[in-house]
């Protein structure tokens, strides 16, 4: 016998379902992947390609998955734009917000429990799946001296973890890691040590194999005129690598 206020019983009484009776009925999603970050030299760089995708239909090449949400951090999305952009957007207004009405910004920590939260409160969207995104998080620790960028990345839970070297998120993420973890071990130079042109080169150069491999990912092809959304985080903020200057280091 139903106990009552027993939500499920009440639903399976009245034939109801709290999730979708079939994927049939739920919408088509747009995909974004893939995406990562690296320390090098100077910094930190964070690059994605520009591939959304809708099952085994491409949307467009031209989605740019890495964001600038402030003068110190940035975000990189992988999973469903749609609930991406809308957190994005989320933290750009709460840290201006904040840095306006405080007269300082926001530290790192407090940075990267607002994302977790934007993240635990997407839950019910995430375990319907639909909604599901795994970011990355780069931001400026001034607590040291000289200041020091971090790199963290989540599971889509909202679980935050602090990579020390690299890290890669999406669906041709394996294959770049596995580049970067090789590189890293015995590269000379490794990814650690490139500094700003080598690190660029390599970066294309990882989504261009990722690519091969993976059809959600999109390529490289400076004769195309398709490259990546290439940011750095240095001590002194964030800096944009434009498509003319990508095609530079390709040569």
């Amino acid at each position: 016998m139903p106990m009552a206020g027993d939500f499920p019983s009440l639903l399976a009484a009245r034939k109801l379902t709290p999730w979708p009776a079939s994927a049939e009925s739920a919408p088509v999603q747009t995909q974004a992947t893939t995406v990562f970050a690296f320390h090098f030299a100077e910094g930190v760089l964070m690059a994605g390609d520009r591939r959304a995708t809708a099952g085994n239909i491409i949307v467009t090449d031209r989605v740019e998955k890495v964001i600038e949400i402030d003068a110190t951090s940035l975000l990189a999305i992988a999973g469903v734009p749609a609930t991406a952009f809308e957190m994005a957007r989320v933290m750009q207004t709460s840290f201006e917000y904040y840095r306006r009405s405080q007269l300082q910004a926001l530290s790192l920590p407090a940075k990267v429990r607002a994302l977790a939260r934007l993240l635990r409160e997407n839950l019910p969207l995430t375990m319907q799946g639909v909604g599901v995104v795994a970011p990355l998080f780069a931001g400026l620790d001034q607590t040291v001296s000289p200041a020091q960028p971090r790199v963290y990345f989540y599971d889509p839970l909202g679980a935050q973890f602090q990579t020390v070297d690299y890290v890669a998120s999406g669906s041709g993420s394996g294959t770049i890691r596995s580049i970067l973890s090789f590189q890293e071990r015995y590269g000379h130079p490794k990814p650690s040590e490139m500094k700003l042109g080598e690190a660029v080169k390599f970066a294309l150069r990882l989504l261009m194999v990722a690519s091969e491999f993976d059809s959600a990912t999109g390529g490289v092809n400076p004769a195309a005129r398709s490259f990546a959304t290439l940011k750095v985080l240095r001590a002194s903020g964030v800096e944009s690598i434009s498509d003319e200057r990508q095609e530079e280091y390709l040569k």
